[in-house]
C-alpha cells in the first residue's frame, strides 16, 4: 500500500489525535468529558541515532508540562526503543528515569509499552530496575509464549500491568499464531492478574473479555481499569464509564503514525474492528 494512500490516512484520522502536543491534550479533554482517562503516546520507535532519541525525550516531558499546565486527566505511554535502548543502556536507564521522575512529580502515571519480542527481556529489566514511584507500569501481551513468566516476575516485584493481545508479527517459536490462542492465553493471563496482583489495566476490545473481567471483580474487587485504543470501540468505553468503572483510552500522536497504524491494519483479528472504526461515533 501506498503510505500516502487514502486508507491509511483515513483510519490514521481516526486513531491518531493529530501532529501535535496541542492536538493531544485537545483529545484528552474530549475524553475526559466522557469521564475517561486519556494514555498519550508519542509516536515514534526503534531509533538509532542519538538526535532522534534527544527529540523524543524533549517531546516527551512538553507533553508532561502541557498536561500539568492544562488539568486533563491523562498518563504517558513510551517504548524502550524511542529512549535509546538501541544506543545503549545507560542512554536508556538515564532518559526513562528521568521521565518517571517528571511523572511521579506531577501525578502522572508513565506506561512502559512493550514492543518486538527481541526487546521484551530489556524492557522487563528496565521497569523492574528503576523505582517506580507508584506511578509506572508496563504492557504485557498475551500473544507472547514468554508473558505468564514475566507478569509473575513483574507482580512479585509489585509492578503494575496493561495487558494487551499484542501487534507486532512474531515467529511460532515465541508467538502464538491464532486469535484463538492468543485470547486464551488473555485469559489466562487476566485470571492470574485478579489472582495475584491489586491494580491493572485490562486493555481489550473484545467484549466477552470485558464481561468475565467484570464478573472476575465482583468476586476479587481490583482496582480494575478498562482500556481500549482511540478510535475504536468507542460505544463500549462510554458505557463501562457511565457505569462508574475506570476507562482509558490509548491516544498516540505525532508525525509518525505509518508504523503504528500499519500494525493497526495487520491485526486480523481486529479487522471489523479497523473497518468498524472508520464510521462509529468517536469519543
Amino acid at each position: 500500500m501506498d503510505a500516502g494512500g487514502w486508507i491509511e490516512k483515513a483510519l490514521a484520522g481516526r486513531w491518531i489525535a493529530g501532529p501535535t502536543i496541542e492536538d493531544a491534550i485537545g483529545k484528552a479533554k474530549s475524553l475526559n468529558r466522557h469521564h475517561i482517562r486519556a494514555i498519550l503516546n508519542y509516536l515514534g520507535e526503534a531509533y538509532n541515532r542519538k538526535e532522534n532519541v534527544d527529540k523524543a525525550v524533549a517531546s516527551i516531558l512538553e507533553l508532561m508540562d502541557a498536561i500539568g499546565n492544562s488539568g486533563v486527566k491523562a498518563d504517558v505511554a513510551v517504548k524502550g526503543t524511542q529512549l535509546g535502548m538501541l544506543l545503549g543502556w545507560g542512554a536508556l536507564v538515564g532518559n526513562y528515569r528521568r521521565i518517571v521522575r517528571e511523572g511521579a512529580k506531577r501525578g502522572i502515571t508513565v506506561w512502559l509499552d512493550m514492543e518486538e519480542h527481541k526487546y521484551v527481556t530489556k524492557t522487563v529489566r528496565l521497569y523492574l530496575l528503576v523505582p517506580r514511584r507508584g506511578r509506572t507500569g508496563i504492557c504485557i501481551q498475551s500473544y507472547l509464549k514468554r508473558s505468564i513468566s514475566d507478569m509473575k516476575n513483574v507482580t512479585r516485584h509489585g509492578g503494575m500491568i496493561r495487558l494487551v493481545k499484542g501487534a507486532y508479527t512474531e515467529p511460532e517459536s515465541v508467538a502464538f499464531q491464532s486469535r484463538e490462542e492468543t485470547t486464551g492465553n488473555y485469559y489466562v493471563l487476566m485470571d492470574y492478574l485478579f489472582r495475584n496482583s491489586k491494580r491493572f489495566t485490562i486493555a481489550t476490545h473484545d467484549e466477552a473479555v470485558v464481561r468475565k473481567a467484570l464478573e472476575l471483580n465482583k468476586k476479587y474487587g481490583r482496582d480494575v481499569t478498562y482500556a481500549m485504543l482511540n478510535g475504536i470501540r468507542g460505544r463500549l468505553a462510554r458505557e463501562l464509564a457511565q457505569k462508574g468503572e475506570k476507562v482509558s483510552v490509548y491516544v498516540p500522536f505525532g508525525r509518525e503514525w505509518i508504523p503504528y497504524s500499519y500494525r493497526r491494519l495487520k491485526e486480523a483479528s481486529n479487522l471489523k474492528l479497523v473497518v468498524r472504526s472508520i464510521f462509529e461515533r468517536g469519543l
